[in-house]
């Protein structure tokens, strides 16, 4: 077992997550992993939370990709924020069976990060400690990846998850607004609010490719509530109900308010010239 936030679920988490597989795998156990939910940190600064690089399900998304036998959720709460590292190692040996933890160097747990390796090694569990992962001289982790992706540096961020950013949601009904003035939109239903990136981006959906707004509409009167709107370029079929998922691959522009929909047509028009530009010039 391994246990972290994994926000991003990035380069140095599936480090974790591999070597947890290998070593159920020799031990003849199943893999398994604990998260959070909320992330504590959101939790202890709940007037200020920070961005988050994927939702629950996203994560969730994720570890099954990499064939993860279990996760397991812990509610973090006042009551959970409370336990000591003591009746958080009990939890993980009587509940859990866990019989192998493998963490990182500065891995801490319990109420006030009381607990660490050397708690842990009283425990009688076994202790598989792995080192920092770097690209470079830059240690890999998801603080780094929010600022990257918040300044735009989508690229750098790509190779510090490991793979392209993205988004998934269930494909719902919209207002029609985008089918209104010539560009029919995929409407994404989004889990989380507080994605570290917002803006007007060239992406690919399923096998597919668009102009994607990620926002919150500031042209549209009475808006205020993020959304994920995809116009996918020469495409016509229905996609409602369907879960998909939406990869970041260039950021075209901020999001801005216009003064009527006419120009934010023209504005739509000249972003799809553009991500259409980008597509070829990256024989997409």
């Amino acid at each position: 077992m391994t246990i972290g936030n994994f926000d991003g679920v990035h380069l140095g988490h599936q480090a974790l997550l591999t070597e947890v597989k290998k070593r159920a795998h020799e031990l003849g156990l199943e893999s398994a992993v604990i998260t959070f939910e909320p992330n504590p940190k959101d939790y202890f600064s709940h007037d200020k939370p920070q961005t988050r690089i994927s939702s629950l399900r996203e994560k969730i998304e994720l570890f099954n990709k990499l064939k993860i036998d279990r996760v397991h959720i812990i509610k973090f709460n006042q009551e959970f924020s409370k336990v000591t590292g003591d009746q958080f190692i009990s939890t993980l040996i009587e509940k859990l069976k866990v019989k192998e933890i493998v963490i990182g160097e500065d891995f801490c747990f319990g109420s006030g990060r009381e607990g660490g390796i050397k708690q842990l090694s009283a425990s009688g569990m076994d202790i598989n400690i792995q080192k920092k992962i770097l690209i470079g001289d830059t240690r890999i982790s998801s603080t780094s990846i929010r600022n990257l992706l918040a300044n735009d540096n989508l690229e750098e961020a790509n190779k510090f998850m490991g793979r392209p950013y993205s988004m998934s949601g269930k494909v719902v009904h919209g207002d029609k607004r985008g089918r209104q003035i010539g560009f029919p939109t995929a409407n994404i239903h989004i889990k989380h609010n507080r994605p570290p990136l917002k803006g007007v981006f060239a992406v690919k959906f399923q096998n597919h490719f668009g102009v994607a707004n990620l926002g919150i509409r500031p042209s549209i009167k009475g808006e205020n509530k993020l959304q994920l709107e995809v116009h996918l370029l020469n495409f016509s079929s229905d996609l409602y109900d369907q879960h998909v998922s939406v990869i970041f691959l260039k950021k075209l522009r901020d999001e801005k308010k216009f003064k009527s929909l006419d120009e934010l047509k023209e504005q739509i028009k000249l972003d799809v010239t553009k991500a259409k530009f980008f597509f070829e010039k990256q024989n997409l």
